[in-house]
């Protein structure tokens, strides 16, 4: 009895971080992975159209049933929003399917039998199979086709995976890119965070609380300002180019904003004390006389630091670069306000799918193949 009854104080004691983990966690990463399969477009606007064509065989242009089921669609929508929201979906497979839908549902309002003439002297594109595939193809509820999108890959109009045309391949330059442009972040972080780290841990009293104090103060201030901050001072006009004017180094302003260096730059400063702290805390707890004892043993400076100081303070190396790793690749002020079209990120596109084009299949296709990688 005493034993159940610790159990369940136990897991009374642990159910509010379980909750919080429920909704702060697995909750919104559910949703977005049912989001980025999810279809629900064609079926909801054109649901007579759906069932239709389940019966067609793909081989010719569809019959008068199909071609009736779809004037009917189109002369009854359910809501204008819906009807949006289905010639969004088309468009982003087949260019141009907006404005034939837009012509179809205009024309459909006066149209009488026989269907499949009316429709096809509207716009002979109705005439071709392929579009009635691809109709098919993406009336499922739930569909692949964001992800495979993400990957640069795309299903055809008879339901085969295929590669997208080359000037719409950029997904897989775009992860490329994100992961270069992080990697290179947590290795700047550690080469400047690594003796940084070592110097504060040889400081005790005033010294170590005001170099620390340097340390923690960017986290006192927001990403949008810092990075404002590198904005002006990286102009062709900044204080950089200026001292490098001054100092003889260079003849004419360089431009340095929107280029990769400054997304080094101002990414660096912002993440460079999430590696410090954990590697800081490392190094406090390494007792000096390991170090001591390997130079008793005849070691040189050199070995005193790569066989016994180095791979002790390897934990806290691993634990701030991957903490750093992490925040780089969702990072998107930063590279957005310092950096040009060919250093965005990934989150660059995601925040465009969201807000700019309202494709929230895509954003969320990009969000998950981002956190899988």
């Amino acid at each position: 009895g005493c034993v159940m009854t610790g159990q369940r104080s136990a897991w009374l004691l642990i159910a509010p971080l379980l909750v919080l983990m429920l909704v702060g966690f697995v909750l919104p990463i559910g949703t977005t992975a049912f989001k980025a399969f999810s279809n629900p477009e064609l079926a909801a606007a054109l649901p007579r159209t759906t069932l239709a064509l389940r019966d067609w065989d793909g081989a010719a242009p569809p019959g008068e049933d199909v071609f009736a089921a779809l004037v009917e669609d189109l002369r009854n929508p359910r809501d204008t929003r819906v009807f949006g929201a289905m010639i969004r979906r088309l468009n982003f497979e087949q260019s141009g399917m907006r404005s034939q839908m837009s012509r179809a549902r205009t024309a459909a309002e006066d149209m009488q039998p026989p269907f499949a003439a009316g429709m096809i002297a509207t716009d002979p594109a109705w005439g071709d199979p392929a579009i009635w595939q691809m109709l098919r193809t993406h009336s499922n509820a739930y569909t692949a086709t964001y992800v495979l999108r993400a990957m640069d890959l795309r299903l055809a109009p008879d339901g085969a995976v295929v590669p997208v045309a080359r000037d719409q391949a950029i997904f897989r330059d775009l992860f490329v890119r994100t992961f270069v442009i992080s990697i290179w972040v947590t290795v700047l972080c550690v080469l400047l965070g690594y003796p940084t780290a070592y110097f504060l841990s040889t400081l005790s009293g005033r010294a170590e609380s005001f170099a620390l104090l340097c340390v923690l103060v960017p986290f006192w201030i927001s990403i949008l300002v810092r990075s404002t901050a590198w904005f002006i001072i990286l102009q062709r006009e900044g204080p950089i180019n200026a001292a490098l004017m001054f100092a003889g180094l260079i003849d004419t302003p360089q431009a340095i904003i929107f280029t990769r260096t400054a997304v080094y730059i101002a990414m660096v400063h912002v993440l460079l004390p999430f590696l410090i702290l954990p590697l800081l805390s490392v190094m406090k707890r390494i007792r000096p006389e390991y170090v001591r004892a390997a130079a008793s043993l005849g070691a040189r400076p050199w070995q005193q630091f790569a066989l016994v100081y180095l791979p002790m303070t390897m934990p806290g190396v691993a634990a701030g670069a991957l903490m750093v790793l992490m925040l780089s690749v969702g990072f998107y002020i930063t590279p957005v306000l310092v950096g040009g079209l060919q250093d965005q990120m990934v989150s660059y596109y995601i925040a465009h799918f969201t807000n700019t084009s309202i494709n929230l299949g895509m954003a969320a296709a990009l969000s998950l193949m981002l956190l899988v990688l």
